[in-house]
Parts: C-alpha cells; structure tokens; sequence
C-alpha cells in the first residue's frame, strides 16, 4: 500500500491524513524523503548551466518539500504526543538528519555555486528579497563550516551529529522523569475546587483512584501556592527542580556537560573563542557584552524587589508559627497570600472568568479586530482528540489553518510553544501555512485557567500571527525565521491585549453564570500585574545569565559546579530558584534554538514594552493605522531584512530598557 505521507494528500486544505498514518510509515517516509533531497541537491551541484537565483536559490527552496512534510508531522507528533515508537524513531534520525545537513554543506559544488552568486551579486538584478535569501544561504553555508576542509570538516560533522544525539536524549530524558512522578494526595487542605479537581482529573488519566499531583506546571504550580502542607508543597517542589537529576538512565547532568564542550569545540572549528560569540554574531544582541549588560540592568532592581518581598513573606511564614527562613517551596504559598491581603484578589475566585474556550475567543477577536481576521471551527481529522482547527480567512481569502492542543497529557512534554506543519511561501504557488499552537493547562470541565495561563495563550497566539500573516516568496525567511532575539517580540507584544480592560471586559465572563468579571475585580486585577514582579525578573534573569556563562567562555568540566558559582556571583536571593535549572534547561539544550539566547525573551520584552506604546500613543489599543503598520513590517516581513531595520521601520527608532522596567513596575 502507498504511504500516506508520501502520497498526495486530498483532505481540507492538505492537512496531513492523520487517520491514515500509522508510526511505522515514518521511517520510510524520511528514508524516501532525503533520498528524493539527496537527488534534488545532486541535481543542482551538477547543473552545467551557470549558477543563477533559479538554478541554484530557488531550486534549493524546493529541494527538501518532501522532507519537511513528512518532518512537519512527525515533530509535532513526538512533542505533543510522544510515544515509545516515536521516541525510539527520534533517537535513530537525529543523527540521520544531522548526517544529511552536513552531506548539504559540505557539497563542495553547491558552495561554490552560491559563492560564485555571492561574488556577482551586484549583477544579478536581484531584488531586495532575493539580495537578502542569497546572504543567508551563503551566511549559513559559512557558519555551518562549508569552508572547512579535511580533518576539520570531518569532525564538525561528528560534533553535530553528536549534538543532535544528545539534545534528543535530553528532551526524552527529561519527558521521561515528568511523566513518571506521581504523588498520590491525601490531604487537599487549602486546595480550591479547581486545583481538586485537575489533581482528580491528572489520577484518572494515569488510571488511579482519589488525586494526585503531576510535575505538570499547571497542576504544582497550584499546589505550591494553596496547599496548606508545607511537608508536600516541599516534596513537590524538590521532585520538581529535581528533573533531570535524579540519577540512573534519564539523569541529565553528564549530557548537559557533554554539550557544552561540543559547542564550544564548534566554535573553535569556526575561528569563534566561544560558543556565545559563534551563536550572538547573528542575533540583535551581536556579542555577549551587549547581552550581559542588559540583564544587569535589570538584575539590580529586580533583586532589591525580590528581598523587600522576600522579608515580607518571612514574616508571614514566622507568623504562622515556623521558624527559620524562607524555603523555595514557601515563596507560592504566601506570595498568593500576601496578592490577596494587597490586592483582594483571590486566584480561585478569578479562574471561573478565564474559560479556555472564552480566552481563545478573546485572542481571536482582538486578531479580528486588530488584522481582520476571521476563524471559522473545522470538524477534521486530527492527531489527538483535545487537538481543535479553525480556517483563518480574511474577507473571503484562505490565510491559515490554526490547531489548538491545549490540554496537559503524560504523552506531551512539557511548557507551550508554537510551530508549524506547513510555512507561507509564494515561491510554487501561494502555499498557506498550518500553525499549531501547543500549551499544557489542566483539563477540566470547563477548563479554567490563571491568568498566567491566559498570558501564555496570548503569547503563542502571538507567534502563531506571526506565521499566519507572514507574506514572503521563500521559505527560507518565512514567519519566525527571523533573529532569535526577535522571534519573541510578536508573541509578548500580543500578551498586552490581554490587558486591555475592554477584553476582558467582554470576554473574562463567569462559566456559569455568563455575567462580565466585576468591574472592582477586573480594576483589582489589572492593579496587581506586577504583583512578585521581583520573583519573576529573578528567576529568569538568573536563567539568562547561567545560560550566557555556560557558553561565553572555556566550555565549565562541571556545569552543576559553574551554576553555583554563577548564582553565588549574583546574590541569588536564598529563597528563589533559577526558572530552569541545568538538568532540566530543555530551552538550552534540547537543541540549539536558545542556546546562548535564553536572554532574548527580555531583549523582545524591551521592543515589546515600547511596541505597545505605539498604540497607547494613538490613544486606542487597536487603532488600525498602527495595526497596518505592526502587521507589514513586522508580522508579514518574516525575516526578509535585519530586525533591528524591521523594528524601526515600525516604530522610528529603538527603545531603551527604561520601558521594560517601568512595565516590571521596576523603575526607580
């Protein structure tokens, strides 16, 4: 029988024929998809025309379409819906695939095909799209070491299939301790309904009776901020920060440490003194200096705030008849008691006005208002049942197909993150792209959400925009393929609009009763934003800076070792953990996506703060010319110029870091 993912699909709007696929079609299907881009790149390296744009730019575009169909459903699938034949199949192709990208590279021919382009550049004719597809091919050629020869090239193509190995190993070690810790709870002391209920709903789907808690962070997230035993808010937590580093097979320690001096003898191969400099050459930041200097004018503040919160919470937790300091798993607890005493504002009372279904509603509407959107529900086959489509028209035009998945499962890792089973390109025809938004909120009936939850929601529906108006003709710079320190600037721009006292005037209405939030709650909500805004700028920052020192430098023979020095250099106030310790830093070192990059979401976070002034300056937060604006030179652009060109063509210069703190409610 033919395979369904190489056969030509019929379905709505060539969605993968996911009834049809089975795991074990995968395996061919990659064996006959790098088959058909091995021939398809032999083709153009042995083209005895001239190297033009067509023969040589635009022919590699389409040479992997194969490949990144079959590539676009299975690694949607191993993510968030892993399973032990999927798991087993990633561990044999990461290698595979690294093995096929440095047979890319190191095609003599095809490099000197694109450098006889480069060199004759200002001949071409080419326009500013073209001008700028043919640097990057050229530039990731260079910097993925096409001119490297003999030895070197040999061992920088073992370096990254080595990489690909292990970042595999890691995510899949990591899944693996998540999904395996269970604690089963007797006492639900402190626990409102809905945090009892997830606990219900997380023992059923694991086939147990009574309630548990998961190291799913929608469910220890509530746990450690109601429970009222100290005694299983620590177990909890300890379990939590320990993923990872728990010994045995899944234990991540080594890997992280083997990784690390790969990267940094990569760079070396490339002529970098460090990883940071190899990885930040590209990015807005350009040099670890420029990053560093940013997070520490952040840190100062952010940590004087977290100790002046920090002797608050003490207090309280001496008040309740403990002595001796505040513990990490003590920090949720009493930073929810003291949001409560400061600002009335109960999380329990709060989720029943954040439904899912009402806060999708809401991310589309604000999408309707601000681009013209429209989404229409699908009722089509998809690969899990808590999966949802939608078609994205604008009057009357195919934009998009949206998937949902937004439930936490044993099966899916863990956090939220945004990608895609088919990118926007007009390259071939107007190719619309399939975008999946994946989140992991506690299943209820109805699921309510935190409003963290919510802000999550927005902000992958933020990158999901990104996708979906992106308007370019070639793949290579479609959507999110722009700086890393840029990617994240439509996704934190677009959590603002969840702010917006009229969203959530219209849509944060009760699940029973149908009644608008109270306006004195809706006042009291928006009043404590930046309530433990000192704790959050902490735990991330800390992040960032390990992250860039891991990296910046002789690769650590102890990563563990170095965090500690790290942390102990800054002051890490006792009571607060990094966001992401080393063991479980999938952001870091899953792949190299944020790789010396965790610091982009602040770098975003300062275009973000100063994005939305844009429409608070126009005096209406979905005012359209500055919508229109938002959407050419930022959402529809891709990567088609340099983001720091992009950002300001929008806003008419770049901002300072002054309104990042004063949106941490940091400023002095």
């Amino acid at each position: 029988m033919t395979n369904p993912l190489l056969a030509q699909w019929h379905t709505d709007f060539q969605l993968p024929p996911f009834a049809d696929i089975e795991d074990a079609d995968f395996a061919p299907a990659f064996d006959a998809a790098m088959h058909a881009g091995r021939a398809a790149y032999a083709t153009i390296a042995d083209n005895p025309d001239a190297p033009s744009f067509a023969n040589t730019i635009e022919a590699m575009e389409r040479a992997d379409d194969l490949l990144d169909r079959v590539a676009g459903v299975f690694f949607n699938l191993s993510g968030s819906d892993s399973n032990p034949a999927r798991d087993a199949l990633q561990r044999d192709l990461s290698p595979k695939l690294s093995a096929y990208s440095s047979e890319i590279i190191n095609n003599r021919k095809l490099f000197d095909r694109i450098e006889t382009l480069w060199t004759s550049r200002d001949q071409l004719d080419l326009n500013a799209e073209q001008a700028r597809v043919l640097m990057l091919y050229r530039r990731m050629f260079v910097r993925a070491g096409a001119a490297l020869d003999g030895a070197d090239a040999a061992r920088l193509t073992d370096v990254k299939s080595r990489l690909a190995t292990l970042g595999t190993q890691f995510t899949q070690n990591l899944l693996a301790d998540e999904r395996d810790w269970v604690m089963a709870l007797d006492d639900l002391s402190g626990l409102p309904d809905f945090a009892v209920a997830s606990a219900k709903a997380a023992a059923e789907e694991r086939g147990r009776d009574g309630y548990v808690v998961t190291l799913n962070r929608s469910l220890i997230v509530p746990f450690l901020q109601f429970s009222t035993r100290r005694d299983l808010r620590e177990k909890a937590y300890q379990a939590w920060t320990a993923r990872g580093a728990n010994g045995g097979e899944t234990d991540n320690r080594a890997i992280a440490a083997e990784i690390l001096a790969l990267r940094s003898e990569r760079a070396n191969l490339l002529g970098y003194d460090s990883f940071a400099r190899y990885k930040l050459e590209t990015e807005m930041a350009r040099t670890p200096d420029a990053v560093r200097d940013l997070l520490m004018q952040v840190w100062a503040p952010a940590r004087a705030k977290a100790m002046a919160d920090a002797a608050k919470l003490e207090a309280m937790l001496h008040a309740d008849g403990y002595d001796g300091p505040l513990e990490p798993w003590d920090w949720r607890f009493y930073a929810e008691k003291l949001r409560r005493a400061e600002h009335d504002l109960d999380e329990a009372a709060l989720k029943p006005y954040l439904a899912l279904d009402s806060m999708i509603a809401a991310a589309f509407d604000c999408a309707n208002r601000l681009f013209g959107l429209e989404f229409r529900a699908l009722d089509v086959p998809l690969y899990h049942p808590d999966a949802r489509a939608w078609e994205v028209t604008r009057n009357g035009r195919h934009m998009a197909v949206f998937i949902g998945d937004y439930f936490a499962r044993g099966s899916k890792r863990s956090g939220a993150w945004c990608s895609t089973m088919r990118s926007q390109r007009k390259l071939g025809g107007d190719v619309r792209p399939i975008v999946v938004n994946i989140c992991n909120f506690a299943k209820g009936a109805p699921a309510l959400l935190s409003y963290d939850d919510a802000r999550t929601l927005f902000h992958e529906f933020g990158h999901a925009l990104h996708q979906m108006l992106s308007d370019v003709t070639y793949g290579l710079i479609s959507g999110t393929s722009v700086a890393r320190d840029f990617v994240e600037l439509p996704s934190q721009l677009y959590e603002h609009w969840l702010e917006v006292p009229e969203v959530l005037a219209q849509h944060a209405r009760h699940v029973d009763t149908g009644a608008p939030m109270p306006q004195d709650m809706l006042d009291r909500l928006l009043a404590a934003q930046n309530f433990d805004q000192g704790f959050a700028t902490v735990e991330y920052v800390a992040s960032a800076l390990v992250d860039l020192d891991f990296h910046d430098g002789p690769p650590p023979a102890d990563p563990m070792q170095k965090q500690a020095q790290v942390l102990d250099g800054l002051g890490m106030p006792r009571a607060i953990r990094m966001r992401h310790a080393t063991p479980h830093f999938a952001h870091v070192f899953s792949g190299d996506g944020y790789s010396s990059g965790y610091y982009s979401y602040m770098w975003s976070e300062v275009m973000d703060a100063d994005a939305f002034e844009a429409f608070r300056d126009a005096g209406d937060a979905f005012d359209s010319d500055t919508a229109k604006k938002l959407e050419r030179f930022i959402l529809s652009a891709g990567g088609s110029d340099e983001a720091e060109a992009l950002y300001t063509a929008f806003r008419g210069r770049m901002p300072g870091v002054e309104a990042l703190l004063k949106g941490r409610g940091l400023a002095a």
